[in-house]
């Protein structure tokens, strides 16, 4: 039996060796690899894998600005995942079948810092990616000389492994609102919600509604107006060929404060010219009811009302400015943004033009068809080739029209030409894009892309 002093003793012995103990646990708590406060964001990748209808929306951010974004995109699409690429791991990609990249640039064209891994690991491999479709959202500042550059190279190695776009990089300049809103267009597209509010609402100008015509009456498709604005009082615009009009459906921002979302156009005209020339397609919605923007410039504004207008400045989709040779391709309402560069580089007086345009019916369809054949005529386009979908039993569109043509699209590349795609994001730009790459080879069609050779505006 112990003794009193051994009891005691024991009792010591037992308390420190418990003591020891809890300090042993608690040291390797501290010390063990810290898990990441994001990491959640991996189940929305495994999730991913599983759900057809998920996205992922993965962020790589230097100041959370882009992680910002990268939560209003899911936002906006309704079903999606985030996740930083500091926890993404290379396996996670060919897993997933959609995904939006919304990513900064630092320094001198460096990726954030919370992206140094992903960096390090999964660009430097050969991923399977041909399944996924993707689109990037690159953030930058122009003062810098690599202005989204890991954006454009992130977009770079997505192709090399056989990822295929669904429209081109949206930069982002200084936080452009612009560039925001565009992105949240094509988000609009993607998710087909055209309802889709906007993050930020435009600075809208007065405009008025001077004229409208409908230019394919008895089309097979559904009716195309060419409307006319001129700017308001103390309204001075400026644009280049290649820029946007965003429009307020009934001016909503100026009448019950109700923003609705804005609708986006291609300019067909230059500033030379006085006005603003919309081509716009006349839309219904599956209930029957006339589109947001189209039902509001055709159906219910009255000639000489005011109409809310922003132009956007559309930088990479602006006319070369020397006099390289330059094709021009497009389907439809394309043709608008098309004929503002061509009036353009005609006006410069370069004159090594290449139209490639497509729709259904010469006899309805042909849209500017009196400027595009005083041009031909001037010299001032040396190739005209308009493609009429149904004007022979087989249906034809431009990319067959590129192909019969691959010779001559070969040597107007290496004489150094810039190709332009403006029109149908579904069908049409996908097409050409697979067109170009059978005539000239994947590496070409990048370096044209790096170069600043292969430009579009799909919607």
């Amino acid at each position: 039996m112990l003794t009193a002093i051994e009891a005691i003793g024991t009792a010591r012995l037992t308390i420190a060796a418990c003591i020891l103990v809890a300090y042993i646990i608690f040291t390797f708590w501290c010390l063990r690899p810290a898990r990441r406060g994001s990491r959640p964001s991996i189940d929305g990748v495994r999730d991913a894998r599983t759900a057809s209808t998920s996205t992922l929306v993965a962020y790589a951010s230097q100041t959370g600005f882009a992680e910002q974004l990268a939560g209003q995109t899911a936002k906006s699409l309704g079903t999606a995942s985030v996740a930083s690429l500091a926890d993404l791991t290379a396996d996670d990609l060919p897993t997933v079948s959609q995904a939006l990249f919304v990513v900064s640039t630092t320094g001198e064209g460096d990726a954030p810092d919370p992206a140094a891994r992903f960096v390090r690991d999964s660009l430097s491999r050969q991923l399977p990616l041909s399944n996924l479709r993707y689109a990037v959202l690159a953030l930058g500042d122009r003062e810098y000389d690599n202005f989204c550059a890991f954006g454009h190279r992130l977009d770079a190695w997505l192709r090399h492994q056989g990822a295929t776009p669904m429209f081109d990089v949206v930069e982002v300049d200084n936080g452009d609102e612009g560039a925001l809103r565009h992105w949240q267009h094509q988000l609009s597209v993607l998710s087909g919600k055209p309802d889709l509010a906007d993050w930020e609402t435009p600075r809208y100008e007065r405009w008025r509604l001077a004229d409208r015509k409908l230019i394919n009456p008895g089309s097979a498709g559904d009716p195309c107006w060419l409307v006319t604005l001129t700017p308001g009082d103390n309204v001075q615009p400026q644009w280049h060929a290649g820029d946007i009009a965003e429009i307020d459906p009934r001016n909503s921002t100026w009448t019950d404060g109700a923003a609705l979302p804005h609708r986006e156009y291609s300019i067909a005209s230059v500033p030379t010219d006085g006005a603003v020339e919309l081509l716009i397609r006349q839309m219904q919605r599956p209930d029957g009811q006339p589109g947001l923007g189209s039902g509001w410039l055709i159906q219910q504004a009255a000639i000489g009302d005011d109409i809310a207008l922003r132009i956007r400045p559309n930088t990479n989709f602006h006319a070369p400015a020397d006099d390289r040779p330059s094709i021009f391709i497009g389907n439809g309402t394309g043709i608008a943004g098309l004929r503002s560069l061509l009036k353009a580089r005609v006006a410069a007086g370069h004159f090594r033009n290449w139209l490639i345009f497509g729709e259904r019916n010469e006899d309805r369809d042909r849209f500017f068809g009196n400027d595009l054949d005083l041009w031909q005529r001037e010299a001032r386009i040396e190739i005209l080739d308009l493609v009429f979908s149904r004007d022979q039993p087989e249906r034809r569109y431009v990319q067959h029209q590129l192909i019969e043509r691959a010779p001559l699209v070969r040597a107007w590349i290496a004489a150094g030409a810039s190709v332009y795609v403006c029109g149908s994001l579904q069908g049409m730009a996908p097409a050409v894009d697979a067109a170009l790459h059978q005539i000239l080879g994947a590496d070409l069609v990048e370096q044209l892309t790096v170069e600043g050779r292969y430009r579009r505006d799909v919607y």
